[in-house]
């Protein structure tokens, strides 16, 4: 079983992995937005971004290192989890939560994803609940709400939405936890290759060929669809991933929570979204509680 040594600096550098990790993943929304303006349906981005990611680790890792690919038979069933029980579960219920739900309320319950991770690293690991991994929770959720403007009033909630958004939020939190057990015999990259090598293909039974098809036949599409790949899908998770080998299950979640702040800020700076006191509120409460992880 790999042993990783862990020092108060390599701690910082997990930290700060893990911060740019939700950084960019937090600008999946403006990807998205143009893509989408280009002719993809988000189900059309998903295969986009899990396809693309898997070709562009398979092509980088196959002349850099292809020791990444040595894996042993009986560990797979961890990349199966992190790759199709995690990616892509999670990907559906929360695109179907959204069809049903408002989207504050889906992004709410998505980020439910931390409870359920310190939940089940307490059980599994015996990874300690203390006061102040509980404080964090709670200021990173209530701000996540704030910044998702669950408490704006008329917002559209049903109980198949409800359910949907928690599994979302249950299939996201599983890839801290499959990743963990994954990261006990492989460094970060053979996880996030291997992760990739499995949601790559169960992507496909979202496919659309025309539609891909027609949309990337554009210049404009194909080079942000590369920047998706590139920059909001393939290098967070290789960050986040090195984060989690170095930190707790738990508040490697937590942490990650900044991930809607950016979204936030992101809509704010560069598409004119309104910046309102809840907003502000929720922001300061997940810096709150992310800077009391520290």
């Amino acid at each position: 079983m790999k042993e990783t040594k862990v020092t108060k600096k390599s701690l910082r550098g997990a930290y700060a992995g893990i911060l740019a990790a939700a950084t960019l993943w937090g600008l999946i929304g403006l990807w998205n937005r143009s893509l989408m303006a280009g002719g993809l349906s988000p189900l059309s981005i998903v295969v986009v971004r899990n396809f693309g990611g898997m070709l562009l680790l398979l092509a980088v890792f196959a002349i850099r290192d292809r020791s990444v690919f040595r894996v042993k038979r009986e560990h797979l069933k961890y990349f199966f989890g992190t790759g199709v029980v995690s990616v892509m579960f999670f990907t559906m219920c929360y695109f179907s939560c959204q069809q049903i739900c408002s989207l504050a309320v889906a992004s709410v319950l998505l980020y439910t994803s931390p409870s359920f991770v310190v939940i089940l690293s307490a059980i599994l690991w015996k990874e300690p609940v203390t006061k102040k991994k509980l404080l964090a929770l709670l200021l990173t959720l209530v701000g996540c709400a704030c910044v998702c403007g669950l408490f704006s009033g008329g917002l559209s909630v049903t109980v198949p939405g409800i359910l949907l958004g928690l599994g979302a939020g249950f299939f996201y939190a599983l890839y801290s936890i499959f990743g963990r057990y994954a990261l006990a015999y492989y460094d970060s990259m053979t996880v996030t290759v291997w992760t990739f090598i499995f949601a790559g293909p169960a992507s496909l039974v979202l496919l659309r060929p025309a539609e891909v098809g027609a949309a990337l036949a554009q210049p404009r599409i194909l080079l942000l669809a590369a920047g998706l790949i590139v920059c909001s899908t393939v290098s967070p998770y290789i960050l986040y991933t090195w984060g989690l080998s170095r930190v707790e299950a738990g508040k490697a979640s937590i942490i990650a929570s900044v991930e809607p702040v950016v979204a936030a800020l992101a809509g704010i700076l560069f598409l004119g979204e309104p910046l309102s006191l809840m907003i502000v509120v929720g922001i300061l409460l997940v810096l709150a509680g992310v800077y009391i992880l520290r």
